[in-house]
């Protein structure tokens, strides 16, 4: 258990620091990376959310 909260709290630190990110300053190109990289962060951390259930199964079926 102590290994899926230090696994859940890196996505969150990751996600959290692309959320503090001045996209304004950066080119097209990179900006969409950034936009991918929260988008997928997002999805991910929503199949691994320990709790409410759904995190489990959809885990299973992958």
């Amino acid at each position: 258990m102590e290994q899926e909260f230090k696994q859940g709290y890196r996505m969150h630190r990751i996600l959290s620091n692309l959320n503090r990110l001045d996209v304004d300053r950066l080119d097209d190109a990179d900006r969409e990376r950034v936009e991918t990289a929260r988008d997928l962060l997002e999805e991910v951390s929503l199949l691994t959310r320990p709790g409410d259930g759904a995190g489990a199964d959809a885990h299973a079926d992958s």
